[in-house]
């Protein structure tokens, strides 16, 4: 049961973070639309974005976890607290010198994330000034990390699963302020963005170190040393961090060949927040608490516990990702409406992002698995293994992305980043499969097949309730809004009801 309620605690965290998200996403479309502020300020918070997931949701502390658990049972707390102390002084003295390197080289860097804004000048500085702004919270937010893998290592999930909420608290403060202000699409509102970005960062690092210290492993900065203990972290990390956050590396390729296109980098943000949602709640969720439980029944010799745990993960990650997955991609432009389209964000842009979301949605239960079956080599200490797919997964994305840029523009980008996603998930599977790692039970097999004939029935619900209540609601006040939750309240109910009743859910 600890189990299932640390996965429903993170979940609930990760859960709540991406609520308050879509209000921050509803406002930033009203404030920004998908113009070339909008572009902008999305290009300079691509990187930083990207290195929270990375290592917010679990890629770090694949390397992290694993060695701080074994020093705290099998050395006591003293040497677990030095060895963070160690990890915190190198990570932080690496991350300063990259942070200072990238302020001074910025224009170069730019001409890296988004080659395509060099054609209009005005767009290229201001995305150098706002992401100059932006780029230190790679360092706070990796800190964060580090002090959220220690909390979970204890055993302490609640304050590290809700700390990605200040973030986004911050975020709508500020955005209320820019509506309230009348800076709608203006250069000061990607400014006034970027300083939010910064102040989430030290706000989420202060909670936590806090936090920490009130669980006696209060860290300080000093001198860094390259112990035993950090060159083996720095082993695993690099292949941990580079397999773990293979998605959102995708997705800054993404952005990267985007850019090159008016208005896309725009359209796949808003499509990217959208299938976060169910990524977050359940991949990260499982990936942040499948590892630490899998090392230690691995550490006791308990493989069949191990196994178990492996299966029921999968159970719980796909009988909730199939569903998320099935709903975006047969009303995808329901959704964007319901929650975008308003203000500067126009019905032409409603539809340009459905369908990035709905190329996003066939690649979601390939993103989700992977998080599942990571933590499989990662408990093992093998961090190479998920590299080596991560880099091949890179290497589709980056081929597909160009070679479909050209006739299906941003959405192109998006089908190339699900099926990489697809091909990183069967590798890993297999593979794990091969090693002994994972073995499917008879109940996880026949709950499959179920859910599959289930999530189907509910694709047709959500597409009938979709064509009978457009016409009805749509152009009423507040029609889309209203038109969402009808669609999302049906497709519910019925995937709810049948679920239990033919066992894919335990009541």
């Amino acid at each position: 049961m600890s189990f299932v309620r640390n996965l429903i605690l993170v979940g609930g965290g990760t859960g709540s973070s991406r609520i308050l998200g879509f209000g921050r996403d509803m406002l930033m479309a009203a404030a920004l639309g998908a113009g070339p502020v909008a572009d902008a300020f999305f290009v300079a918070f691509r990187l930083p974005n990207l290195f929270r997931r990375i290592f917010a949701e679990g890629a770090f502390n694949s390397a992290f976890v694993p060695l701080f658990a074994r020093r705290l049972e099998g050395e006591g707390r003293d040497e677990a607290r030095q060895f963070a102390t160690d990890a915190m002084s190198g990570l932080a003295f690496v991350l300063l010198v990259l942070t200072i390197l990238a302020e001074l080289a910025m224009p170069l860097v730019m001409y890296v994330l988004a080659p395509g804004f060099a054609d209009d000048p005005e767009k290229f500085e201001l995305s150098i000034l706002l992401t100059r702004i932006c780029f230190p919270y790679l360092l706070l937010v990796s800190l964060v990390a580090l002090f959220s893998g220690l909390l979970n290592a204890l055993g302490r999930f609640a304050v590290a699963a809700f700390a990605p909420t200040l973030l986004n608290m911050v975020f709508i403060a500020v955005l209320l302020f820019i509506l309230w202000t009348g800076r709608e699409e203006t250069a000061s509102a990607g400014i006034w963005l970027s300083w939010a970005v910064f102040a989430g960062g030290i706000l989420q690092l202060a909670v936590l170190f806090f936090a920490a210290r009130h669980q006696g492993m209060g860290l300080r900065l000093v001198r860094p040393r390259l112990t035993p203990g950090v060159k083996r972290l720095v082993a695993l990390a690099v292949p941990g961090v580079l397999a773990g956050g293979i998605t959102q590396i995708n997705i800054v390729v993404g952005t990267m060949i985007a850019s090159m296109a008016p208005q896309a980098v725009s359209y796949l943000y808003y499509a990217d927040r959208i299938y976060q949602l169910p990524l977050g709640l359940v991949g990260v969720a499982i990936g942040v608490v499948l590892l630490p439980e899998l090392a230690r029944r691995l550490r006791a010799g308990d493989e069949g516990a191990a196994m178990h745990q492996q299966n029921r993960a999968l159970e719980f990650a796909l009988a909730l990702t199939v569903p998320a997955a099935a709903a975006l991609a047969v009303v995808p432009e329901t959704i964007i409406e319901g929650l975008f389209a308003r203000g500067a964000f126009t019905q032409a842009d409603a539809q340009a992002t459905a369908g990035a979301l709905a190329a996003f949605a066939l690649g979601l239960p390939a993103f989700v698995l992977i998080k599942v079956f990571q933590p499989g080599f990662f408990a093992r200490e093998d961090t190479r293994t998920p590299m080596w797919f991560a880099g091949v997964n890179a290497a589709i994305n980056i081929v597909l992305s160009l070679a479909l840029f050209s006739a299906f523009a941003h959405v192109g980008i998006a089908i190339a980043t699900s099926v990489a996603g697809w091909a990183n998930a069967i590798a890993l599977g297999i593979v794990l499969r091969r090693r002994g790692g994972l073995a499917f039970d008879a109940r996880l097999v026949s709950r499959i097949a179920r859910l599959l004939a289930v999530t189907a029935v509910m694709a047709g619900v959500l597409y009938a309730a979709e064509v009978v209540l457009r016409p009805v609601l749509i152009d009423l006040a507040f029609g889309r809004a209203l038109l969402l939750v009808a669609v999302v309240t049906a497709g519910l109910v019925a995937y709810v009801g049948l679920a239990f009743s033919t066992g894919v859910l335990d009541a």
